[in-house]
């Protein structure tokens, strides 16, 4: 379908108010043609599959096509989607004509299947029931496999924890994790819900209606700016919507969200062979990489084996056709790999006893970008173990000169002496509209969007940046960036954003990584806690979103830690209630201040290799 431009997903807010396509439930990409791919397949439509409920599920079904006609026995892989089967024709007809058969499934209450649409919600029990039916199909040899990325990943681990007996093995990219990732990120809700609740709405698609972003834009800029509550947002709109007023009644990571992802005795069952792929700017790596060390951590010596890693450079779309540049960050030729026919060679090795593909030279493979903007040096890396490859990170701690970090020109420092005593403050006020209208709600700059420095350059008292020294040598930056900030607030609750950037010896900004938080759920994102007026409180950044790039010679490392107050996001007027449906009249301003000294050292950890 279209292209999707996110860096890091939802979390920057300019780059959000430019990508806002690429959510956990994105769109499928439009397939790119591999190299000699023939075009010769049989073609099934309106396949009916009845599920254990009685609902029926459609699918279109391409078939390999044999020179005397004749239907040949070949493992089944097959998409579950709410995007409606023809969006995967491309990939479809390609391991059609690879010799597989390939089915692609609307997923309940979408396109021409039967039932309900409640996202996430029945893909467990569908996915398996589907897998046992394929393989009883007199052209299937027994094996039935899974491919798709983003919610279509989310329902391979979905099925894979159901254990039907003929599912041989999954490729999940970009896979969303509800709780995690869908419908909020970290219990902080999206605007770009209602987007997508209403690209899903009723049974067909509404491409254009979805990918209007300059309609969107403006829509959530009006709501900011009236204060909508968020719990109208649909209305709003123009949508009422089931499913939006549904996730409303579950702001945190419940049983309701908990049943759809595999529990940890789940992950220790799970032993079939497994290729997660991901990308360093995929709006789904939280999720993606949730799912990895989840099963690594639970799972037998031998299932971890059997569970290989991809980390490339890209988007979201880019985790199933990939791109050499996004927003303009440049990632190299290197970058663009066949992923199609990295999935057939995966196929072919787990199904057909065919040879372990030439790509998967260790369990980890991840993409290194090369210093400065160009990406002519970027490369592919391999390591036996995630663990090892992120581990031993240095500490950087936040200081200040007289506690005065409210800007890029008059920032704080990051440095490895930890400091004796010093703090800074920043404060926000819900009610300030004055970067959603100047920052969200500009035209967005689609091409730069990477390399864009207007929401730091926007920091003053309502926000803290952070540099450190120019660096001596160009340097590796190979892990998992994690913040801890010990901080008081005068107010219960507030949403607070973390950014981290390279600032290249030019001037040149380049986005690595970024968290949201919303205090109440420093602890855990099952439990609100309220803080106390004056109280200092630790909160942990650490979503454990991977970085690979070659930092320049010369380059700072940027921090710039500030409250939500997007376009973009629910906003939290930091009284302590329900946000969703919180108002103006329960604005409160929040004073914030963070601290930095020997008992309370907020700091970061850089992967400086």
């Amino acid at each position: 379908m279209k292209s999707s431009l996110s860096l890091r997903g939802v979390s920057l807010w300019l780059i959000v108010a430019i990508c806002s396509t690429l959510q956990a439930q994105t769109p499928p990409p439009t397939a790119k043609p591999s190299p000699s791919q023939p075009a010769d397949y049989d073609l099934r439509w309106g396949v009916k599959i009845p599920m254990r409920d009685k609902v029926e599920l459609n699918a279109t079904l391409y078939l390999p096509k044999t020179p005397d006609g004749s239907l040949p026995k070949t493992p089944v892989i097959f998409t579950l989607t709410p995007y409606i089967s023809d969006s995967y024709h491309a990939r479809g007809a390609y391991f059609a004509s690879h010799g597989y058969a390939f089915a692609l499934v609307d997923v309940r209450g979408r396109g021409n299947s039967g039932g309900e649409f409640e996202p996430f919600v029945n893909d467990p029990r569908d996915g398996h029931d589907l897998v046992e039916w394929f393989a009883k199909q007199p052209y299937c040899d027994g094996k039935v496999a899974m491919w798709g990325g983003s919610y279509a990943g989310f329902d391979q681990w979905a099925t894979a924890k159901e254990f039907p007996s003929h599912l041989a093995t999954i490729v999940p990219a970009a896979a969303a994790h509800p709780g995690l990732d869908y419908p909020s990120t970290q219990n902080v809700g999206l605007t770009y819900d209602m987007q997508w609740y209403t690209f899903t709405s009723g049974r067909t698609g509404q491409q254009n209606l979805f990918g209007d972003q300059k309609f969107w834009r403006m829509k959530f800029l009006d709501a900011y700016k009236k204060h909508i509550p968020f719990k109208s947002l649909d209305s709003f709109v123009g949508n009422p919507s089931v499913n939006f007023q549904r996730i409303l009644k579950h702001p945190t990571l419940d049983a309701y969200y908990d049943a759809m992802v595999p529990t940890r005795e789940q992950f220790q069952q799970i032993t079939l062979p497994i290729l997660t792929i991901t990308a360093q700017y995929d709006g789904d790596e939280l999720g993606a990489l949730s799912y990895y060390r989840d099963h690594l951590t639970n799972a037998s010596p031998e299932a971890r084996a059997k569970h290989f890693l991809v980390i490339g450079p890209w988007d979201h779309a880019g985790t199933r056709t990939p791109t050499d540049e996004v927003a303009g960050v440049k990632f190299g030729p290197g970058a663009v790999i066949d992923l199609n026919d990295l999935h057939r060679q995966w196929y072919d090795w787990t199904m057909k006893s065919g040879s372990k593909p030439e790509f998967l030279k260790n369990q980890v493979a991840y993409y290194l970008l090369a210093p400065g903007n160009s990406g002519a040096n970027g490369e592919w890396k391999y390591a036996d173990n995630f663990e090892t490859l992120v581990a031993n990170p240095k500490t950087f701690y936040l200081d200040s000169k007289n506690g005065d970090a409210n800007g890029v020109f008059r920032s704080g420092s990051l440095t490895e002496k930890q400091p004796n005593e010093s703090s800074d403050r920043f404060a926000y006020d819900p009610l300030d509209t004055t970067r959603g209208e100047t920052v969200d709600g500009i035209d967005p700059k689609e091409k730069t969007a990477g390399i864009d420095q207007t929401y730091a350059l926007s920091i003053g008292k309502d926000g803290l940046v952070y540099h450190t020294e120019p660096l001596p040598n160009e340097t590796s930056f190979v892990g998992c960036p994690a913040l801890t900030l010990w901080l008081s607030i005068d107010t219960p609750d507030i949403d607070l954003s973390a950014s981290l950037y390279e600032i290249q010896p030019d001037g040149t900004s380049i986005v690595l990584w970024n968290d949201v938080r919303r205090l109440r759920y420093r602890d855990s994102l099952r439990e609100t806690k309220l803080v106390r007026p004056g109280e200092i409180v630790r909160c942990d950044f650490n979503p454990g979103l991977f970085v690979a790039r070659r930092l320049m010679k010369g380059s700072r490392l940027r921090l710039v830690v500030s409250s939500l107050n997007s376009i973009h996001w629910e906003k939290n007027y930091c009284s302590g209630g329900v946000v969703a449906d919180e108002t103006t009249k329960d604005a409160r301003t929040c004073h914030v201040q963070v601290y930095h000294d020997t008992t309370h050292p907020s700091a970061i950890q850089f992967p400086l290799r």
